[in-house]
């Protein structure tokens, strides 16, 4: 094992004890092509209700190349994965999700680009198996995302990739408590290269994302990667007071030169009302993200707290 490379596969997971050993399965015949390497396959679990710690620990004490961090509660699953990336001790890490809808043989073709010098190389989804509906407004989101970023970005792109350590050691300097993990890696992983597939469905349990989550994360990307909502709140509110006070001027005049015959009326007075409030609602939710995430960054808290390590070197206990 001395003076080999190492490469992490991290598999964040939840809840998943129907396709853990799948997951494993389908790894262990990727690292079975690739002899000369060392290899660790990393579990992060998020305090699973289920029987997924289990499964996992029954896998780890077959294979020591197994590694499992359990966290003491379920911190999200934007904490919970970077967590593990950055636990991994590899070489280079590949992230591969437990729900199988990424093809486990994308992986080789990660190794084989990674080897020819690039540090970090993803997997950009062109077209999906699951709900079209999902799809679409996924790409709706990554094309807005793509428009009003204010750093690079990749389209399509869930984090599925191999990240050379370089990379790592670049993120560890920023010291981030709530990432937007794909965006950092769009402003940074620049020597990079974008490999196309075809995501497929998930075969077995029931995806653990909703619509608060979903939210979550589209709302953090666009906080952390533009300040163009912000300013949009501002033109439109500089926008909306010069039509308004042509409006007005103009209500005046007409008012003025057809004193008998304009009434005033209560109807445009309401939809204006409700209309400005709408605005302004919306305006304030949008600034309410940006002081969470500023609150987020002065707490600076630490990603997880673990709550047990299994087959790390002198660390197997509860931490």
């Amino acid at each position: 094992m001395t003076g080999k490379k190492k490469i992490s596969i991290v598999t964040p997971c939840y809840n998943e004890e129907e396709n853990i050993k799948d997951v494993y399965e389908a790894v262990k015949t990727i690292r079975d092509q690739f002899p000369h390497y060392a290899w660790e396959h990393l579990f992060i679990d998020n305090a699973s209700k289920d029987g997924t710690v289990a499964k996992l620990k029954e896998l780890a004490a077959i294979d020591k190349d197994v590694k499992i961090i359990v966290n003491l509660k379920n911190f999200g699953h934007i904490r919970s994965h970077v967590h593990g990336y950055l636990s991994a001790t590899g070489d280079a890490v590949i992230a591969f999700f437990c729900d199988l809808q990424d093809p486990p043989e994308m992986i080789t073709k990660f190794i084989h680009k990674w080897e020819e010098g690039y540090d970090v190389v993803v997997g950009v989804k062109s077209s999906s198996d699951e709900n079209f509906l999902m799809f679409t407004l996924r790409k709706i989101f990554y094309m807005i995302m793509y428009k009003i970023s204010e750093t690079d970005s990749i389209k399509n792109f869930t984090g599925f990739a191999l990240y050379d350590k370089s990379f790592f050691d670049i993120y560890r300097t920023l010291k981030e408590p709530y990432p937007y993990f794909r965006g950092i890696v769009a402003e940074f992983g620049q020597n990079r290269f974008e490999i196309p597939y075809v995501q497929r469905t998930r075969k077995k349990g029931k995806s653990k994302n909703n619509f608060y989550t979903l939210y979550d994360s589209a709302m953090l990307g666009f906080v952390q990667q533009s300040k163009i909502p912000l300013r949009l709140a501002s033109f439109i509110g500089f926008g909306s007071a010069v039509l308004s006070f042509l409006f007005a001027i103009g209500y005046l005049v007409y008012k003025l030169l057809f004193w008998d015959s304009v009434l005033v009326g209560m109807a445009p007075l309401g939809i204006g009302l409700f209309f400005f409030g709408a605005v302004q609602l919306f305006f304030i939710g949008i600034i309410g993200e940006y002081v969470g995430t500023i609150l987020t960054e002065i707490k600076n808290r630490p990603l997880v707290i673990e709550k047990e390590r299994i087959n790390f070197e002198g660390n197997d206990s509860i931490k």
